[in-house]
């Protein structure tokens, strides 16, 4: 499982809180929720279908969205949360539900608790500004639809906009004017379909999670699609008038090494979905002796962890005729966040505002699997070589499930997957392999999606408890593999959900090791992304905004995530080594940390290859 930014996605807006509490002469101990595993789960029904329940009337629907408001409030009201991302978004479900009531008092009162949770600045300016001047624009007009109600919108919302710092919520801004672009009615009900019918087909009901998703799906559709002209014009106007390119610190802070210099061959593993060695002429790992097992460059497994060969995936005829024009789509969607006007982002726009509904999932799958698996092992390999003539890649291929249903998780398979752990770790320490990019990662909420896809499991409290068993037969052999190597420096992406790595239990980037240090993402000028993962296991950040590589076949693109992150360290840390092969895992952590630069809020601690770099040239 990985960690992806699904690009084709809904767009998610709204957010609310509940209702107060009756006054108490003494109130109960709240249950303190300190991971995502102590929150209570949900099972709700679904007759029918889930787009037919999304597009079911007013009263249908509120009958539904209120058994998962009393569900939350009472979570609320029992629990002590406190991670801010997991309450945000109970609260921002039953704002979404105050939203199609059209409760405006509700909705500005819950909007202001949710403020106050946010923890980043461009997330702080924005929390509330889009509803304020959808409330407004009710309240001047007396109307919630028509050409009146409308224009007052765009005025508000372009007038509120008007007043921000660019330099705060400039990445943000385009984003969201992404995503306004790609909202259409069939991608919203093409996603709904996509990600909850295979659920509800086979259980007829739907988890909190994806119930929660349903009702931003409903205020996606009913509320924000036919305000989609006036935003879109409102952000366009906004980033004419204020964007700023921002500084590049990255060019001043990176040390490039040179063949003439005395350095020792470093030997790196991507562990990935694959990499296209052909494009790194020089700095490929070559096995003298190779094992019938292995691979002269590296060793791979499938997607059902059974061994195999190759350094990338093979792909079928369909899949190959289908790449480039994938690539095309994938970089117009990183032209369109970057706000860069370029055929590949006008094609992508025009593709998307024609697609019909059935053909979202194959477009997904499409995407995912080109962007976020085919070319990603050989984009993040890119990054860890880039400036090292002493870099030798070696290949730790893994396909890890990217269907939109995927394979039954079963103890059978997780056990395959923790000897495979096993194999990697013990071919990286034969082959004296000194770091491991690992760009991926899976929590116990990837495993319950799992299950309620494939619909395993009598309701979410069963999902949850299979869930958390296989859960913890993945991390136990995941830890004891990293734990097995001491000798080798293993570096994770943070994950890019916007939220605490610790609390939601992920791994390995939750992980606190002596060698392994955990990369969040950080754009040109130092600012942290509005997707970067956080927390406490989270040492450094790095460049993983629109970062450009190379992908299977030699095309380049700007990548965004913490698995560009991630490799940014390795480059790092393999370039210490080449000068200072004596390093240590800890120490070369030190010196990373020591070397990294604060942030301006303080937050963050960012890194500097020269300052890094020094102590070792020394």
């Amino acid at each position: 499982m990985r960690w992806i930014r699904h690009e084709v996605a809904l767009l998610l807006i709204t957010v609310v809180l509940p209702t107060a509490a009756h006054a108490q002469t003494s109130l109960p101990t709240k249950q303190i929720v300190r991971t995502q595993d102590d929150l209570p789960r949900f099972t709700y029904p679904v007759a029918g279908t889930a787009s037919a329940l999304l597009t079911a009337d007013d009263a249908t629907f509120s009958k539904f969205a209120a058994k998962v408001a009393a569900n939350i409030e009472k979570t609320l009201g029992s629990h002590d949360i406190v991670d801010h991302a997991t309450k945000r978004g109970l609260l921002m479900t039953l704002q979404s539900i105050a939203v199609l009531r059209g409760d405006d008092r509700v909705v500005l009162a819950l909007a202001s608790q949710i403020y106050e949770l946010e923890d980043k600045p461009a997330d702080k300016l924005l929390s509330r500004m889009r509803l304020k001047a959808l409330i407004a624009a009710r309240r001047k007009t007396g109307q919630a639809t028509g050409e009146a109600f409308r224009t007052a919108y765009a005025a508000g919302y372009a007038e509120s906009l008007s007043l921000l710092p660019w330099s705060v919520v400039g990445e943000t801004i385009m984003n969201a004017k992404s995503a306004a672009l790609r909202q259409t009615d069939q991608v919203i009900t093409g996603s709904v379909a996509t990600f909850m019918e295979p659920a509800v087909a086979r259980s007829q009901q739907l988890s909190g999670d994806l119930a929660r998703q349903l009702i931003n799906s409903r205020v996606a559709l009913k509320v924000w699609l036919p305000l989609r002209a006036e935003t879109t014009a409102a952000l366009k106007t906004y980033i004419a008038a204020h964007r700023v390119q921002k500084p590049d610190i990255w060019p001043e802070r990176e040390v490039t090494l040179t063949s003439s210099q005395k350095l020792t061959p470093v030997t790196v593993a991507i562990w990935d979905e694959g990499t296209d060695l052909s494009l790194f002429p020089g700095q490929v790992f070559n096995d003298p002796h190779t094992h019938p097992r292995f691979d002269r460059h590296g060793l791979a497994f499938d997607m059902d962890f059974n061994p195999a060969h190759g350094e990338l995936i093979p792909l079928t005829s369909e899949q190959a005729l289908a790449y480039s024009t994938r690539l095309h789509d994938i970089q117009g969607e990183s032209d369109v966040e970057q706000g860069i006007d370029s055929p590949a982002a006008d094609a992508l726009i025009e593709k998307i505002a024609t697609l019909q509904a059935a053909d979202v999932p194959k477009t997904i799958e499409e995407l995912n699997f080109f962007g976020g698996y085919y070319a990603h092992g050989t984009h993040v390999a890119g990054i860890a070589a880039r400036g090292n003539p002493a870099i030798r890649l070696a290949v730790a291929r893994q396909n890890w499930d990217w269907r939109i249903v995927p394979a039954k998780p079963t103890e059978a398979l997780i056990r395959r997957q923790v000897e495979a752990y096993a194999t990697y770790v013990r071919w990286f320490r034969d082959h004296k392999v000194r770091v491991v990019n690992m760009s991926w990662g899976t929590g116990p909420a990837g495993y319950e999606g799992s299950l309620e896809a494939n619909g395993i499991g009598k309701d979410a409290d069963g999902r949850k408890a299979t869930a958390r068993q296989l859960f913890a037969l993945d991390r136990a052999g995941l830890l004891a593999a990293l734990r097995s190597a001491p000798e080798i420096l293993f570096v994770a992406a943070a994950g890019n959900s916007n939220d605490d790595a610790g609390f939601n239990e992920d791994i390995p980037s939750s992980f606190e090791l002596p060698n392994l240090i955990t990369v969040g993402a950080v754009d040109q000028a130092g600012d942290a992304t509005g997707f970067t993962s956080y927390g406490k296991s989270v040492r450094v950040y790095a460049n993983g905004y629109q970062v450009e590589s190379v992908v299977p076949g030699g095309a380049r693109l700007r990548l965004s995530g913490t698995s560009m992150a991630a490799p940014a360290v390795v480059n790092l840390a393999a370039k210490m080594l080449a000068v200072e092969p004596s390093l240590t895992p800890p120490e070369l952590i030190s010196r990373i940390v020591d070397g990294s630069t604060r942030s301006a809020d303080g937050k963050r601690l960012i890194i500097n290859q020269r300052r890094s770099m020094r102590a070792s040239a020394e």
